[in-house]
This record gives C-alpha cells, sequence and structure tokens, in this order.
C-alpha cells in the first residue's frame, strides 16, 4: 500500500461529494424550468437528477473479505467512484393551475418540474457534511503524515 493510498481514497470522496453538490444546485437552478428537453417537437419540463455513487472497486463485502484475508494490501479498495448521473422518471412532474403561462395546456395547467426544494436542500446538507468529514479524514492523514517525518529529526 501507498502512503498516500489514504489520501488518494479521501480525494476520490471529496470529488464525488462536489460533483454531488453540482448537481443539487443544477436541479433547484432549474426547479421553475418549464422548458428543459425538446422531445418529439414539444418541450417537457427539466427532470430531477441525482448522483449514483459506488466503491471503486467491487462491493462493500468483496472488500472486506480482502481485507480480512489480506496478505498483499494492494489489493484494498480505491475509494468511490461516479457510476451515473441518472434522471428522475418515477416523479410525476408537478401541476399548477396558471391559464397565463405560455405552457399551459388548454386546461390551463403548466406542468413543472419534480424537483422538491426541501429534498434538495436536505441532500446538499448531506454533501456538504460528507465533504467536510473528508476534508477532517485528509487533515488527519496529512497530519500523521508530518509527524512522521518528525521522528527521523
Amino acid at each position: 500500500m501507498s502512503i498516500f493510498h489514504g489520501m488518494n481514497t479521501t480525494a476520490s470522496a471529496l470529488s464525488a461529494q462536489r460533483l454531488r453538490m453540482d448537481v443539487i444546485s443544477s436541479n433547484m437552478a432549474n426547479a421553475d424550468s418549464t422548458r428543459g428537453k425538446l422531445v418529439d417537437g414539444e418541450w417537457q419540463p427539466y427532470r430531477r437528477k441525482s448522483v449514483v455513487l459506488q466503491p471503486d472497486a467491487g462491493s462493500f463485502s468483496t472488500l472486506l473479505n480482502k481485507a480480512m484475508n489480506m496478505k498483499d494490501s494492494q489489493s484494498l479498495g480505491n475509494g468511490v467512484r461516479v457510476a451515473e448521473i441518472k434522471e428522475d422518471g418515477e416523479t410525476p412532474f408537478n401541476l399548477v393551475y396558471d391559464p397565463e403561462h405560455p405552457d399551459a395546456n388548454q386546461d390551463g395547467y403548466v406542468q413543472l418540474p419534480n424537483v422538491d426544494p426541501l429534498r434538495e436542500m436536505i441532500d446538499l446538507i448531506s454533501a456538504t457534511r460528507s465533504y467536510e468529514a473528508n476534508v477532517t479524514a485528509f487533515n488527519a492523514n496529512k497530519s500523521m503524515m508530518m509527524k512522521s517525518l518528525e521522528i527521523g529529526k
């Protein structure tokens, strides 16, 4: 195992959480966008997006078994990676009655994105806390490395 393995693992988590915060910001910015995508000549509202994370080297049980039976520490996991950014196609669009809106249907209803600002704020707080925890782990790793360098003085 490299001396920088812990830092590399933490750095991958920092990058993933930063991307997660960017996607949440995009969702919040488009919470009222009625023209998100042109499909078959008609505009559809913006669809909420979410980030799917996964371990960079197998499932948790695989990593646990490797760690328990490990003679060579090179085979341990390498952090986290973004598997995909997926659209939420299951949650229906919000219907709001506004007959004056240019995108209103013949009944006067407008389809708004399936973005819930409260849910986005909760996800943003979760991503921020995870990012902060990884910064703390990174700084602790860095501090241990610095202390080990001071031993040689």
